[in-house]
């Protein structure tokens, strides 16, 4: 099969496009034949092996597994003795543990769903880890009907989730990012825009229930200054081109500390992608409540280029590697 493989961390000029064997399955394992994956700030770390720390689970000097991606939408290949609820023929997406920018790639069941109706593959695999994630901050938020969020970095993966869902909800939305993603954010439920580039978050005077910030720039006591006295600052994502060891991730891991020295608290999100969470996006994506946004289209073979894209800086939407 083809797949896209490193063999050192380092940039997107490092990765190759190979003939390599199909992965094996377990027991407990499904194949998937891929036929579109993802890419995000996720894809970049790992590829990069920047922060430091994820050298512990990925390997001290090298990459332990040559492929990269996570997010995948395809068709079940087969499935291993103890798998049970899916079959060959399935279309299902979620993430997977081999690498997704590949034919084929092997996934646990409990990180799958079968695919939304009406979703093509390109759009159910632009899902996973960022929907899920918009949807865990919001929940570990309490984001409820009539409360005011704010969402910064709206215009990116996690954030036009978080904008739909959050307007899902019945909030009234707020959206930082650039004048030129104004009226896309505004099409999907943000009753008001903030063009970072002209005004700061502050300048507006007003105070939200929930501030939600997937972009990682802005200093937590800038965060403070727009959040109520009882409400929550939610923190995502640490920012791939900062920090040598922690790369921003620092602040969700200080997040319970940082709770105690102010009125509104301070949560840290990262993505727990499980088929529950998956499942509970599907009609969302079904009914339409939910769109995916695509701000680019690969193929495999330029995946490498996919992830030049995403180290300029934050994309529109997500950006898909089509398979086949």
């Amino acid at each position: 099969m083809r797949a896209i493989v490193r063999d050192t961390y380092g940039p997107a000029a490092g990765l190759h496009l190979r003939e390599v064997s199909r992965p094996p399955i377990g027991g407990n394992d499904v194949l998937v034949r891929v036929h579109a994956a993802a890419v995000d700030p996720g894809v970049w770390i790992f590829m990069t092996g920047r922060p430091l720390a994820v050298r512990l689970a990925t390997g001290l000097r090298r990459p332990r597994v040559a492929g990269l991606g996570r997010d995948l939408a395809g068709v079940v290949a087969e499935v291993g003795a103890g798998v049970t609820g899916l079959r060959p023929g399935d279309e299902v997406y979620g993430t997977c543990e081999t690498g997704s920018l590949a034919e084929y790639a092997v996934a646990r069941p409990q990180r799958l769903a079968r695919k939304p109706a009406g979703l093509t593959f390109e759009q159910a695999a632009a899902v996973p880890i960022s929907a899920v994630t918009a949807l865990q901050s919001l929940g570990v938020a309490g984001v409820s009907a009539g409360q005011h969020v704010m969402i910064i970095g709206a215009g990116g993966g996690v954030g036009t989730y978080a904008v739909q869902l959050a307007r899902a909800s019945g909030a009234v939305v707020t959206a930082v990012c650039s004048g030129a993603r104004a009226e896309l954010v505004r099409s999907l439920g943000a009753e008001h825009v903030i063009d970072y580039t002209r005004q700061e978050i502050t300048d507006r005077g007003e105070r939200y229930d929930v501030v939600v910030d997937t972009a990682g720039n802005r200093p937590l006591s800038l965060l403070r200054q727009v959040a109520g006295e009882r409400g929550a600052i939610v923190l995502v994502g640490g920012g791939h081109a900062r920090g040598r060891w922690l790369g921003g991730f620092q602040r969700q891991m200080a997040a319970p500390v940082l709770s105690l020295f102010g009125a509104a608290r301070v949560l840290g999100v990262t993505a727990r992608v499980d088929r529950q969470s998956i499942e509970e996006l599907t009609p969302l994506l079904e009914s339409g409540a939910v769109t995916p946004v695509i701000g680019g289209t690969y193929a495999l073979a330029d995946a490498a280029a996919a992830l030049r894209e995403l180290e300029q800086g934050h994309p529109t939407g997500k950006i898909v590697v089509t398979i086949a």
